[in-house]
């Protein structure tokens, strides 16, 4: 077993260091403040690739693997948790369901502009009452020759107000419970779609989101993904690259807490000397880095079985559930070794602790986490393949081919 990184994820992983640190750590607590996204921050990560960054060239992506697309969210979210979340969104949640599910039209039409970042994307499952037990959802979609018409709200969507696509997931046989789901390629320019922002969140405030309505909303038949009455198995496997990136992300956010902490325990003086030598302190560090070292190999591990083109749901939740508890508390542990100005906004480690607690609920709240986990080691979860499975990497595929015209 090889645990090193390639050239490939070295220069991929420098890249957006780079850019984390130049363009994103000095002026993110300004825009944390402000409960405002950078308008700056989507068109210069399209820029750069990153939006992309593992969907094959052919599709106007990068052509980078699964563990690239890890590494990406590492370094975002060490920056700041709300570039992150743009890549589980748009990435991890829509652009690999397309490349997972989609036809090669639906490709052309709405992969290749995600890719290039020219389209945003979100996803849209959780309603306003509705959040794990997606199978209660209210929102519906009723079939009118060669078109659907969907009417519901969903809630807590990241990028509702920036995205132009989202992947909709709507009740399409209200009695057909997990099989009467179905999945569609909603435009924001479709008649009948509004969209709004929530303030006021606890953390990830430099970020978008918000609501989705649908009122009356003609969906050709072209735009369902997948067959009618997969909608779930597609959003379960949306789940599964969307936590991945989440899990991936965390690990960033604890690295974040370590680094800080190491640092300001170096200059902050007590009893005539640096903290970094008191044992209490040391400890509370050498469990950081305990937490950074186990979680970043748990999310490289399901990131070399996606690379595979083999089956990772268990192994993408274990990641996500150990490394988003522990990135809550590797930053509560930051804001104590800061003591009271770990309290205020003059260093970014209370924004961390805001950040962390949003991980912890969505795409699938720990205590599910904990559950599904249970179920696989009593046997009683199926582990078998979905119909279709995320394609396996190919270096020389991904890469070699071009964009079509």
């Amino acid at each position: 077993m090889d645990f090193a990184l390639n050239e490939e994820h070295l220069a991929a992983q420098k890249m957006v260091r780079d850019f984390a640190a130049k363009e994103v750590i000095p002026v993110i607590g300004e825009w944390d403040r402000k409960q405002q996204m950078n308008p700056a921050f989507l068109p210069r990560m399209a820029e750069l690739g990153i939006l992309g960054i593992s969907i094959p060239v052919r599709y106007g992506g990068q052509g980078f693997d699964y563990i690239t697309l890890g590494l990406v969210c590492e370094e975002l979210e060490r920056a700041d948790t709300t570039l992150r979340v743009v890549m589980s969104v748009h990435l991890g949640l829509n652009s690999l369901s397309l490349l997972q599910w989609g036809t090669e039209e639906q490709k052309q039409r709405f992969l290749v502009p995600q890719a290039r970042g020219e389209k945003y994307a979100a996803f849209c499952l959780t309603e306003p009452g509705v959040g794990s037990d997606v199978i209660n959802m209210h929102s519906t979609a009723r079939r009118v020759g060669d078109k659907y018409i969907l009417n519901g709200e969903k809630m807590w969507i990241s990028l509702a107000t920036k995205a132009h696509h989202f992947l909709v997931v709507a009740k399409t046989d209200p009695e057909g419970g997990h099989r009467g789901m179905t999945a569609f390629v909603v435009t924001s320019d479709m008649p009948g779609v509004t969209s709004g922002d929530i303030h006021g969140k606890l953390g990830v405030r430099a970020g978008s989101t918000g609501w989705v309505k649908m009122e009356n909303v003609e969906v050709p038949i072209e735009n369902r993904l997948g067959e009618e009455g997969e909608g779930f198995k597609v959003a379960m496997g949306s789940l599964d690259n969307g936590r991945y990136t989440v899990a991936a992300g965390a690990t960033g956010l604890i690295r974040a807490c370590l680094e800080d902490s190491i640092k300001y325990a170096q200059v902050r003086i007590t009893g005539g000397k640096p903290i970094s030598e008191h044992q209490l302190v040391k400890q509370k560090i050498a469990y950081m880095q305990q937490w950074y070292d186990a979680a970043q190999l748990l999310y490289l591990r399901a990131g070399w079985l996606k690379n595979q083109g083999l089956r990772n749901t268990r192994e993408t939740s274990m990641c996500k559930w150990y490394a988003t508890d522990q990135s809550v508390q590797a930053a509560l542990e930051a804001v104590q070794i800061h003591g009271a100005y770990g309290f205020s906004d003059e260093y970014p480690v209370e924004r961390y602790l805001r950040n962390s607690k949003g991980a912890v609920i969505y795409e699938g709240t720990s205590e599910i986490h904990q559950l599904m986990q249970a179920d696989y080691a009593f046997g009683f979860r199926d582990d078998r393949p979905l119909r279709c499975e995320l394609p396996a990497y190919d270096a020389e595929a991904w890469q070699a081919d071009t964009v079509p015209a």
